[in-house]
């Protein structure tokens, strides 16, 4: 349902393109790491994997559980929910070994929530959570860099801001771009696990910089 909704809702509100550094498809047993930005960027990183041939399963924040109906479908498709800040958020990674082991793609937000800014314009990632690093490093799987931009062109700022940004949107259509780095095995301890990654994610997100049309006016800091 997740993917079939992003794949009809992002056309609507902006132009995606999508690159990959590799001619093949995302291996069954691969852990998708994104950037994460905006309200909006699920529904990219969604849209591009489904263009990839790639249904993931997605850790989540557990109070999509709680929203009518929705809570339900997200358990029937495989969805992992996550009790950030409690006891029981480590039991996620649990289910998420358990889903690459059987073949399945997991994407995981290994910066864990949203920047806390209000301006629209494109940033490095933040600083990763460890849960990235411990669940590859426990299962061996292979972690595909996802960088993407534009998000925040959609949704960013206050809340009447977001509503604004995405009742417009159609009409401004925003050049969005999702970039899927080279698969990397993290290796180390968890802190040089969780060093790599970054460094990748990183790499993916400036190369998804770069390809939007309006690149030279996009904020890009180094790190």
């Amino acid at each position: 349902m997740l993917s079939a909704f992003a794949r009809t809702v992002v056309p609507l509100l902006g132009r995606l393109t999508v690159t990959t550094a590799t001619s093949r498809a995302v291996a069954p047993g691969s852990i998708v790491a994104p950037n994460h930005t905006s309200l909006a960027d699920p529904a990219l990183v969604l849209a591009a994997l489904h263009r990839l041939g790639t249904e993931p399963v997605v850790l989540a924040t557990a109070g999509l559980w709680k929203v009518p109906v929705l809570g339900g479908r997200l358990s029937r498709e495989g969805h992992i929910p996550v009790h950030r800040g409690s006891r029981s958020a480590a039991a996620a990674l649990d289910l998420a070994a358990e889903a690459l082991a059987a073949g399945r793609v997991v994407v995981l937000y290994p910066e864990g929530g949203l920047p806390r800014r209000r301006d629209p314009a494109d940033r490095e990632p933040g600083v990763f959570r460890t849960g990235l690093a411990r669940l590859a490093l426990a299962t061996g799987a292979p972690v595909v860099p996802l960088g993407h931009a534009g998000a925040r062109r959609i949704v960013s700022g206050p809340r009447i801001k977001q509503l604004t940004g995405i009742a417009t949107a159609p009409l401004r259509r925003p050049d969005l771009h999702v970039h899927l780095g080279e698969p990397v095995r993290l290796t180390g301890d968890t802190a040089e696990a969780t060093a790599h990654a970054r460094a990748a994610v990183h790499d993916a997100w400036r190369q998804a910089v770069s390809r939007l049309p309006s690149a030279p006016r996009t904020s890009v800091r180094a790190g």
